[in-house]
């Protein structure tokens, strides 16, 4: 994976949950979600492991190279699993 970002997306429950968005390398198998999941439970606390991981194209970012994370599709990750 060459970039990730890490936001908050809108919950019913808790008001704001982790969602990951990885950007999709040309040529690489992506892990399955779950071997996502366990490394992020594996080396973070509860309430910081994200609760969707959404692959995407990529990761929109200003002239400095910072991204845009309001730019990023949340309610595709609030519909994920």
């Amino acid at each position: 994976m060459a970039e990730a970002a890490v936001v908050g997306v809108p919950d019913d429950r808790r008001g704001e949950v982790p969602a990951r968005f990885i950007v999709r390398v040309a040529g690489a198998q992506m892990p399955e979600t779950s071997v996502l999941e366990a490394h992020c439970r594996a080396q973070l606390a509860s309430f910081k492991i994200p609760r969707a991981f959404v692959i995407v194209d990529q990761l929109r970012e200003t002239p400095l190279g910072k991204v845009q994370k309001a730019l990023l599709p949340k309610e595709r990750a609030r519909q994920s699993p």
